[in-house]
């Protein structure tokens, strides 16, 4: 009876192997996340992501530094990657066939996966710059926006036009603009990215630094002109900080292509909503990467891999938010 028994469960061993490597037959034998220049949120968290996925899920997989959400988009739609990471304004615009890096092109090979944080748009100054307020950024002042095509380099020259700001446009990567400003070669660098920005974190230490934030008037008058939320920078996010700074902020997802593999994908999400202290070791901007925040996305389709997980779990998804 026992050497049966032994057989017996032998063979459903078997049985369950063979059922879990056929499952797997049609996935990625490795993949990439696009993620965004190095120095900021983006490349700290989707590197993580991606290191954390290869090796729970034993595939081949890392992190790609990219121009930021609106190529995450474009290159995610194509299956030039198979993850990314984007913000809801471009994923709205790339949707409706808007994205400025290729117009007249909806982007509906994009779907949905979990949601990440809010990233705050702030600003940040050398302290012996004279600069306190927006208001005090001088006429012709440089500011980086971060990379071309960036959230930040999308929205935030519109906003600072919105509030009377007139400037100098630069491009580059966050630690480099970080370089830059603590050199004198620019005045602002304008962030929008997930807090503790790295490249924020890393010039307190190396110089003084002033954190400006919106007046209660000024975020009043960004929200009412583009797709942002109020947002409070936590005092405890920079050594700089003496109390909370006002700000504005708009959230994060990461994303599929919408053709992978439900199980495939099914996986990583389970893996990614199930295990938030492993999320929180890689950034701690994902104590807010939990499905209750899914109720964010009102803009692209979720995949129905994560579907699946989300509907298990007692999670509603909207009709018009499938496939």
């Amino acid at each position: 009876m026992r050497l049966l028994s032994t057989k017996l469960l032998a063979g459903t061993l078997l049985v369950a192997a063979s059922a879990s490597a056929q499952d797997k037959s049609d996935w990625p034998e490795s993949f990439t996340v696009g993620t965004a220049s190095q120095g900021g949120t983006y490349f700290v968290y989707g590197s993580g992501w991606a290191n954390l996925i290869a090796d729970e899920l034993g595939l081949s997989g890392g992190g790609e530094v990219t121009g930021g959400p609106n190529q995450n988009l474009a290159l995610v739609h194509t299956g030039d990657l198979a993850l990314g990471l984007t913000t809801m304004g471009p994923a709205a615009e790339a949707l409706a066939g808007e994205s400025p890096l290729a117009p007249g092109v909806p982007m509906d090979n994009v779907c949905a996966l979990f949601p990440m944080y809010e990233t705050p748009f702030s600003i940040t100054t050398l302290a012996d710059s004279g600069i306190e307020s927006i208001a005090d950024i001088p006429d012709g002042a440089s500011i980086g926006f971060g990379p071309a095509a960036s959230t930040s380099d999308t929205y935030f020259p519109a906003i600072l036009e919105e509030l009377g700001v007139n400037f100098e446009r630069r491009n580059g990567g966050w630690n480099d603009l970080g370089g830059q400003l603590q050199d004198g070669l620019i005045d602002v660098i304008a962030f929008a990215a997930g807090i503790p920005i790295p490249a924020v974190s890393q010039l307190e230490v190396q110089t003084d630094i002033n954190i400006i934030e919106f007046t209660e008037e000024e975020q009043a008058q960004v929200i009412e002109a583009f797709p942002v939320s109020p947002f409070m920078i936590p005092a405890s996010t920079y050594q700089t900080l003496e109390e909370d700074a006002r700000a504005v902020s708009m959230w994060n997802f990461t994303i599929a292509g919408c053709d992978l593999p439900e199980d495939f994908v099914y996986e990583i999400t389970k893996l990614s909503m199930e295990n938030n202290d492993k999320m929180m070791d890689i950034h701690r901007s994902a104590a807010t990467s939990v499905p209750e925040n899914i109720q964010y996305n009102t803009v692209l389709p979720f995949h129905p891999g994560a579907v699946r997980w989300y509907e298990e779990n007692g999670y509603e998804i909207p009709d018009d938010l499938k496939l």
